[in-house]
């Protein structure tokens, strides 16, 4: 009976041998080899086995999960800070984990380190949830993003690299994922290297830290093991000048697949050139992602790209279409109201003009408006802001080329009819005036006869025929028509006590004497009220005068000009 046991013992033995030997090589192809060895500086292969097999990536796969944790943080989609809500489905994840609990908050930046060090699948998981609101949606983006880094024979499934029908990738894959983490997010790439961290809620340890400390120049990248991958490991070395990266799928071991790494790295090392000229890889071309924030609801981020043409759009119904001519009509008035928006609070009227005559210098039809009362005098805010420095290019802009002088030496200075208005600083689309608004009836500087329309458009600084806006400070009198032996200034010898004036001097020329009268109107505009200019002409030179004041008000205008530094004499009846 013994001896029966025994045979039969025998028998099985032998049984499960056969059983084992011929089953091995099916077992062995469960977790197949593949292997990729690149120079991380050029991209160049340099060693490949079977690099294109769709395998098993494993953990792997939380490289992705980190890039496009990296590309979010980039575009503002979330921060290291935000505070991640852990989803049931991240909680729900089977080890290496974390130990997360639903609701649970942590920021992502522990999230970031557990999954990059520990390998944490709970953590890569919340990070996904975080990102697209869940893991169907992440794994689009994670393929999305995958095709655009050119991983040709890659697909995704989850963010944690579980197996997962479907969830497959290659060892050329994983290699230019592991380069393209170097190259286009160097600022976190340091923490594949650590050996240990702080995860908020625990310390972890690098599972490729044995590596990590044995290999010389070894600073990443990421470990990887299932049942059904093997032992799966992306690596890279820096020695002197050059860089290598290498991937490997389906170790037999920790061990072994250490050994196996550290065999293909020594053979980048050997083939790669000493000095290459270093080709990073060109930004990846992102047309829309799918994102969410820890809350899970989904919203889109769209890149900024240029758009090959930018077509005009087509008018809306019913809504007549605007021609370039009042376009710029339209751009030219927004300009003008800024404009006379600050030339009016320094300006004073000098000028008499016809409404008709503004609109034609602005090319346009004039509209109708209420008749002005006579007399009215349109002012502006009061002149004592305007600088020296301003009253001199006013002045400048705004004098005409000089004319010839009178007979008796005098420059005519006829009084406004009633039926025009004085303007400050009139540009065409003030509200004010366009509504009729009465005006302060303030002191006037100098008065002179209505400007034609090319007077106007000069002024505005644009062509006659075409001024866009128009901007009235004090515009140029017209050349003056003959006139008889004795010419007085209107006014001066009727003011009544006012026989007096002041003389700023003597200047070379017509054009300069005009241009010190209104300078120095505009600066001394409360001491000069409504005295007069006028410009004499004498052997040596231009005289330039302003008459009708009292004697007062004439020493005290003086003084005033003193104190600027201005020439400044008295002069009587």
């Amino acid at each position: 009976m013994a001896r029966t046991v025994t045979a039969l013992g025998r028998w099985v033995r032998y049984g499960l041998f056969a059983i084992s030997m011929i089953f091995a090589p099916i077992l062995a192809q469960a977790a197949p080899y593949a292997a990729l060895v690149m120079d991380m500086r050029t991209g160049e292969v340099l060693y490949s086995k079977n690099a294109d097999t769709r395998l098993h990536p494993a953990s792997l796969t939380k490289m992705m999960t980190l890039y496009i944790t990296f590309q979010a943080i980039e575009r503002g989609e979330i921060s290291l800070d935000t505070k991640v809500t852990v989803s049931a489905n991240a909680a729900s994840q089977p080890p290496s984990r974390l130990g997360l609990k639903p609701g649970q908050k942590i920021a992502v930046r522990y999230l970031i380190r557990a999954a990059a060090i520990k390998s944490a699948n709970d953590a890569a998981s919340a990070l996904g949830d975080a990102i697209s609101g869940n893991e169907s949606n992440f794994a689009a983006r994670m393929n999305r993003t995958a095709k655009a880094l050119g991983m040709r024979n890659t697909s995704f499934r989850n963010a944690n690299g579980l197996t997962r029908a479907g969830h497959l990738s290659t060892a050329r894959d994983m290699t230019l994922l592991g380069r393209r983490l170097f190259y286009d997010f160097p600022q976190y790439y340091n923490i594949f290297s650590r050996k240990t961290a702080d995860a908020g809620i625990a310390q972890v340890a690098n599972t490729n830290r044995r590596f990590l400390s044995a290999y010389e120049g070894a600073d990443g990248i990421k470990t990887g093991y299932t049942s059904a991958a093997g032992f799966n490991l992306t690596a890279s070395a820096k020695r002197g000048n050059k860089r290598i990266i290498a991937t490997v799928f389906g170790g037999t071991s920790t061990a072994q697949r250490n050994a196996k790494m550290a065999e293909l790295l020594d053979l980048g090392f050997g083939r790669a050139p000493n000095r290459v000229k270093e080709r990073a890889p060109e930004a990846p071309q992102l047309l829309a992602e799918a994102a969410a924030p820890q809350q899970g609801s989904a919203k889109t981020i769209r890149l900024v790209r240029a758009p090959k043409s930018s077509p005009r759009p087509l008018p809306r119904p019913g809504v007549a279409t605007h021609d370039a001519d009042a376009i710029a009509l339209a751009l030219a008035a927004a300009q003008a109201d800024a404009a006379a928006q600050k030339l009016a609070e320094a300006v004073v009227a000098d000028v008499t003009v016809q409404p008709e005559a503004v609109a034609a210098a602005a090319g346009l039809a004039a509209s109708p408006r209420p008749m002005a009362r006579p007399g009215t005098i349109v002012a502006a805010a009061p002149p004592a802001v305007v600088t020296e420095v301003e009253a001199v290019e006013l002045a400048e802009a705004t004098l005409a080329p000089e004319p010839s002088p009178e007979p008796n030496g005098f420059i005519q200075s006829t009084e406004p009819q009633p039926e025009t208005l004085t303007l400050a600083a009139a540009v065409l689309e003030d509200e004010s005036m366009a509504e009729g608004d009465a005006v302060p009836n303030d002191p006037i500087f100098a008065r002179t006869s209505v400007p034609q329309p090319e007077t106007l458009a000069m002024a505005a600084g644009a062509p006659p025929s075409r001024a866009q806006n128009v901007i009235l400070a004090a515009l140029t009198p017209p050349a003056p028509a003959p006139r008889q032996k004795q010419q007085v200034v209107a006014r001066a010898s009727s003011s009544g006590g006012r026989g007096h004036g002041i003389s700023l001097g003597l200047f070379a020329s017509n054009f300069a004497a005009e241009r010190a009268l209104l300078t120095t109107a505009l600066m001394e505009s409360d001491t000069l009220g409504d005295a007069l200019r006028k410009v004499a002409t004498r052997k040596t030179g231009y005289e330039a005068n302003f008459v009708g004041m009292s004697r007062d008000t004439a020493e005290l205008a003086c003084a005033r000009l003193a104190a600027r530094a201005t020439d400044c004499t008295v002069i009587g009846p």
